[in-house]
């Protein structure tokens, strides 16, 4: 509209310079004959003609380029309401199963799913979900840790009242649902504390963990209650958030990998210990083994040497007597000799 109206002024300021120019020529040219004040009109007429010609190209192609403008900011307008509307759906459809404490805990245990996944924990090997106690409770998820050890997480939490303080209509409602939720909090704390979840004789550790499965919830809980975290310290109570139980999760890990390596090096010492033992024994016998083969050595040693110079001896006295008697030996002449042949080694 408003480029409408300009182009309307400038047509509007070029008539009147038309005119006017025309007035000064008549004036001027009062002498001068009626075919030249007409032709001077005429130039003026085409003139004025080609800059409205030139002035509508220009205010057609500002139109276009308004209009195609036009639509693309309406495209982006309507995509925009789409978003919003789909946004507004999935707030109502969340709030709606966040309203519902069932669905609150499921949504609430997929969370602690999430977590365990990513932290690299398996189930039914480093951990189990719903496993009754001996006193009847049920933890949502029991950790194994070393020596025998567990360690049990609570994944329900009240957040109704924190949802009525997000949609409370005033600031004194607004208050009183945050009082409200902050009083369920500390009363979930003390909840798990009757649970039986810390039995040190029963084999669990110190601690309990409550999972609040929203990091904006659990942020809200510590900016308005700074006091909360050395409430649920007191009572054996440690509250994780996503990324902090991530974290506490990492530890576990950590301490199973690092007793699993601890017992294993337990099990490769004791067998060296074993080792070591055979080792002394084999040692032994074969000490043994050598003290036999060490008199079999001077046994041997011994008929090797005297007592075979002492045979030589008696065969070499033997052969003198038959020489000297001139008696033949049995077996022949050359018996003696074989005799001295025979070797002992």
């Amino acid at each position: 509209m408003e480029v409408v109206l300009l182009v309307a002024f400038a047509v509007l300021v070029a008539a009147v310079s038309v005119l006017a120019l025309l007035l000064a020529q008549a004036r001027a040219g009062a002498g001068r004959s009626g075919g030249a004040i007409a032709s001077a009109v005429g130039e003026q007429l085409g003139a004025m003609s080609a800059r409205l010609e030139a002035l509508s190209a220009t205010v057609v192609g500002v139109e276009r380029e308004r209009a195609r403008d036009h639509g693309q900011l309406r495209e982006q307008v309507e995509a925009a309401a789409r978003q919003a509307g789909e946004l507004g759906t999935t707030t109502a459809a969340l709030r709606q199963a966040l309203a519902n404490p069932k669905a609150r805990g499921q949504w609430g245990e997929r969370m602690a799913d999430d977590v365990l996944r990513a932290a690299g924990l398996v189930e039914g090997v480093s951990y189990v979900k719903q496993r009754p106690l001996p006193h009847g409770t049920v933890p949502d998820v029991t950790f194994f840790l070393p020596q025998g050890l567990v360690l049990h997480m609570d994944v329900k939490f009240p957040v109704a009242a924190y949802l009525r303080h997000l949609e409370a209509a005033t600031a004194h409602e607004a208050e009183g649902h945050r009082a409200t939720f902050l009083r369920d909090v500390r009363d979930r704390v003390s909840e798990l504390t009757t649970r039986g979840y810390v039995d040190p004789a029963g084999g669990t550790v110190d601690y309990v963990l409550c999972f609040i499965p929203n990091e904006s919830v659990y942020a809200f809980i510590h900016e308005h209650d700074p006091d909360l975290l050395d409430f649920a310290i007191g009572r054996k109570v440690v509250c994780c958030s996503p990324l902090t139980l991530f974290a506490v999760l990492a530890v576990i890990r950590q301490a199973v990998d690092a007793f699993a390596v601890q017992r294993t090096s337990d099990d490769i010492i004791s067998a060296l210990a074993g080792f070591s033992d055979q080792w002394e024994r084999f040692c032994g016998a074969m000490d043994k083994v050598g003290r036999s083969f060490d008199g079999v050595q001077r046994s041997w040693e011994e008929l090797a040497g005297p007592r075979r110079r002492a045979l030589d001896k008696r065969l070499d006295r033997v052969d003198e007597l038959r020489r000297s008697r001139a008696l033949p030996a049995d077996g022949g002449a050359e018996e003696p000799s074989r005799l001295r042949a025979v070797s002992l080694e």
